[in-house]
């Protein structure tokens, strides 16, 4: 036997040992997944359980988020006091619209904590300058705390305002925190975030690479944007910080995206998931329970919402299952805005039944890609929904990077999940549900506005792409559960 018959000999036992590693590791996750990474080791022997080893780790036993003090806020009893009032079916709705999706809050009240608060006054900004714009406004009135946790903070000229503003503030001895991803935020440099250390601001990286190109939990991002200001002003949404969200990169032109600023009780739940991620990241600067950060706030509306997280260490998949559950309650209309639509076999097949059943089922995609295997897999499942006859409209004005989903005009999603595998099994996300028959409306009548820039996409359009589109469609379709 020569030395390469022997080395192929190898390489064909160490694939077979590494695809019954990745089936036992696999075991318990979506056999979908499993395949797809049977298929990468088929394909690329050995380089394919290297890539296994960086990209596919299960945190469902993993505890990250930890805060000590997190019963001393009275938040905890407030929590628990509402959870015993539903639970006795004796809680008290504010509004008729939060009572009519009783069970949907139920389900993310006892399994995410999320607790329902409806004295809230939401804003909606769907164009970047005008959501920087009152941002960085109410930074500027801010006298106690800013906490701003962005996936991407881009070291352009977005990005320089934003980080000398902050830099000013801490000056005038208000307490900063920054939290940012580490592979989001890759372009980010010490030397950038100097000042702002030099003048007693915090920052911190989530999820950082120990050695220099080595990152183990590579494939489990940090994917949240969230800022509160004193503890009473809080955002979450779509947009990062980077020129192109002002609509200024020449590769996507006009940015269309979806954020909230909200003013209420529920800011308290985006402050909560603000530490525990800032903990978990911080070796040496933990919060610990101070009263400025969670202040009386008096209320400022009627609006109803909860705050719900997921991520790769959640026993369930909190932010997919309220979309099922949304989708599911659907009567009238369903409408979704998002850049990536990558839905597994639940999500998809309940978008189908609500198709079937009569439901006008609403969904807006770029025309463009940013990641051209979520693009192509993309189209693939597209394909699927058109054949239920749901309207797919392509967004031309630009780049649609909104994560919304609007059913029966009365209740609404709006944060940073999209409809993919990625954000619901790998990435740590968060999503404002609010249950306001204002607000919904007004992002159905965004998503309405949007269709005047948009193409609808038949069947027949559809069915003329080539052939090779169809097998880069099939191939990343395969792909997708990884993707």
């Amino acid at each position: 036997m020569n030395i390469t018959s022997w080395m192929l000999g190898l390489i064909i036992l160490l694939n077979i040992i590494f695809a019954f590693i990745v089936i036992f590791q696999g075991r318990r996750k979506d056999i979908g997944s499993t395949w797809a990474w049977l298929m990468v080791l088929l394909l690329i022997p050995i380089v394919g359980f290297v890539l296994y080893i960086f990209f596919a780790q299960n945190f469902k036993r993993t505890k990250l988020f930890y805060w000590d003090d997190i019963k001393k806020r009275g938040l905890d009893q407030g929590l628990q006091s509402q959870v015993l009032q539903f639970r006795a079916q004796q809680f008290q709705f504010r509004n008729s619209t939060s009572a009519e999706y009783r069970d949907l809050i139920t389900m993310n009240l006892l399994n995410n904590q999320a607790v329902l608060t409806e004295d809230n006054q939401v804003e909606v900004y769907t164009d970047g300058k005008e959501k920087f714009a009152a941002l960085f406004k109410d930074i500027e009135q801010a006298t106690e705390s800013i906490h701003v946790q962005y996936y991407i903070i881009q070291k352009d000229n977005l990005g320089k305002q934003l980080m000398e503003l902050l830099t000013k503030k801490a000056k005038e001895g208000v307490m900063v925190r920054v939290l940012y991803d580490d592979l989001g935020s890759r372009q980010l440099t010490k030397k950038f975030l100097s000042n702002l250390r030099a003048a007693g601001g915090q920052v911190e990286a989530f999820f950082p690479s120990r050695f220099r190109l080595i990152n183990l939990r590579l494939n489990y991002r940090n994917h949240r944007k969230l800022v509160i200001i004193d503890g009473k002003i809080g955002y979450v949404g779509g947009f990062n910080v980077g020129d192109e969200y002002l609509g200024l990169s020449p590769k996507f032109g006009y940015w269309r995206d979806t954020h909230l600023r909200i003013e209420g009780a529920a800011v308290y739940s985006i402050q909560t998931r603000f530490i525990l991620d800032w903990n978990q990241a911080s070796e040496h600067h933990d919060i610990t329970y101070v009263p400025s950060l969670f202040p009386p706030i008096p209320s400022k509306g009627e609006k109803g919402i909860q705050i719900v997280s997921s991520g790769p260490e959640s026993e369930y998949e909190h932010i997919k299952n309220t979309y099922l559950k949304m989708i599911t309650s659907a009567r009238s209309s369903i409408y979704i805005q998002t850049p990536y639509f990558i839905p597994d076999s639940s999500v998809l097949d309940a978008l189908r039944i609500a198709a079937l059943s009569g439901v006008e089922v609403n969904i807006m995609i770029p025309d463009k890609p940013d990641h051209m295997f979520v693009y192509w897999a993309t189209l693939s499942y597209i394909g699927e929904m058109l054949k239920t006859g749901t309207n797919v409209y392509l967004y031309s004005n630009g780049f649609v990077h909104a994560k919304t989903l609007v059913v029966d005009d009365q209740v609404a999603s709006v944060g940073t999940a999209n409809f993919d595998f990625r954000s619901f099994k790998l990435n740590f996300e968060v999503n404002a549900f609010v249950y306001d028959k204002g607000i919904a409306q007004q992002l159905s009548h965004a998503f309405k506005e949007d269709i005047n820039v948009s193409t609808l996409l038949t069947m027949e359009k559809y069915q003329q792409r080539s052939r090779w589109v169809r097998m880069k469609e099939s191939i990343s379709r395969l792909l997708s559960p990884i993707l």
